[in-house]
């Protein structure tokens, strides 16, 4: 008998949609700064239902520029949390800005306020919270600490398209400059791509100008007035974005559809913890499908057993502060014990918007069956 197929950890949603409006580009002749750029920054914007949205190559370089217009670098700190993919920092790092840890709280693993007030010094420039796993940030404290210090405010967002925070509004939506990413795992994919939301038409222009070599959008081709950069989103990936915006009301609701499938059959499993879908008025956008395994379990020897029965699987995610290049700064393991403690016990499962209710099945099938081993190996 073949062995089943394989589980992958994520997929993208792509049909013929996708394939008509690329088709349409190509055949247009125009594959970069052409019209197809800006339909997908006007759907886009009306999605979230704010007045624009820039489109550039990725959600690092959509941070990197808005560090840049907000002027953070040599000599600033800005308060983050340690509990995320390595670009937060990274884009403070690019412009000689410090990047400046603070603890998640334990419930939500994003930013906790108090943690985030207590690392301020007359040093720090800013804030840049990350709305981690499609969970929003506690932004009302977070406003409350930039306002009275005077800090500016960027949010990472890139993990969390479609969440709601606890005011009922979309992440991304509350006048900060906000970033979101649309790499291949993500909630809506162009391949590779991200968007950054300024807050007003000045911002808007000199993010255009930066995305494109410096280059304002009235200028001739080599005419440039600034530092810039080449952040452009090519057509080609701006048509994949067109079509997956269209759809994202469906993807949406299908990936909360998975996650709750997830959470009733793990919910019979011992030692696994689930993340909590809703609170009050916030909801989770369902990015990833992580779970918190007991301490006493073994999760190297989990994901083991996973991969023997053909299932995907991940750490997720590391706690940045130890990497290499963050160590330098003088981070150390049991600086913040709360990210650590989830660094150390998560592990992301097969999740993708098109996953069906038999691999559903499989997945836990084969979690509990781990679970069940790992507990008797030790006893």
């Amino acid at each position: 008998m073949s062995e089943p197929e394989s589980i992958p950890l994520s997929g993208a949603e792509i049909d013929a949609r996708e394939e008509e409006l690329v088709l349409e580009v190509l055949r247009s002749g125009r594959l970069s700064l052409g019209p197809m750029g800006e339909r997908f920054e006007r759907a886009f914007a009306d999605f979230l239902g704010v007045e624009d949205a820039v489109a550039v190559s990725s959600g690092t370089t959509a941070l990197h520029l808005g560090v840049r217009q907000l002027g953070w670098g040599e000599g600033d700190e800005v308060v983050l949390s340690p509990f995320t993919f390595v670009a937060s920092a990274n884009a403070l790092l690019y412009e000689g800005a410090r990047p400046v840890f603070a603890d998640v709280d334990p419930e939500t693993l994003d930013l906790d306020p108090a943690a985030a007030a207590a690392a301020v010094t007359e040093r720090t420039a800013g804030l840049l919270p990350i709305d981690i796993f499609g969970w929003p940030a506690a932004w009302p404290e977070l406003e409350e600490l930039a306002a009275s210090r005077g800090l500016g405010i960027l949010e990472d967002s890139c993990e969390a398209l479609g969440a709601t925070d606890c005011e009922g509004r979309l992440v991304g939506t509350r006048g900060h400059l906000a970033t979101f990413a649309f790499y291949a795992n993500k909630q809506m994919t162009t391949g590779e791509g991200g968007m950054i939301i300024p807050p007003d038409a000045d911002t808007a222009a000199r993010l255009r100008s930066e995305r494109n070599q410096g280059r304002a959008v009235d200028m001739g081709w080599l005419d440039h007035d600034r530092l810039g950069f080449n952040y452009r989103l090519s057509d080609v990936a701006a048509a994949i974005g067109v079509a997956q915006v269209e759809k994202l009301p469906a993807i949406l609701a299908r990936r909360n559809a998975v996650a709750a499938a997830y959470a009733e059959r793990l919910a019979e499993v011992p030692g696994v913890e689930t993340l909590m879908p809703t609170r009050g008025r916030e909801t989770r956008s369902w990015f990833v499908y992580v779970v918190r395994l007991a301490e006493e379990l073994d999760r190297e020897a989990v994901m083991a057993s996973l991969r023997a029965a053909g299932v995907d699987s991940k750490v997720y995610l590391p706690s940045i502060h130890l990497y290499p290049h963050l160590r330098e700064l003088g981070y150390r393991e049991g600086m913040f014990p709360v990210a650590e403690a989830a660094s150390a016990h998560s592990l992301a499962l097969p999740f993708f918007t098109s996953i069906g209710e038999a691999q559903i099945e499989r997945v836990c099938a084969a979690l509990a069956t781990a679970v069940d081993a790992s507990r008797r190996a030790r006893g």
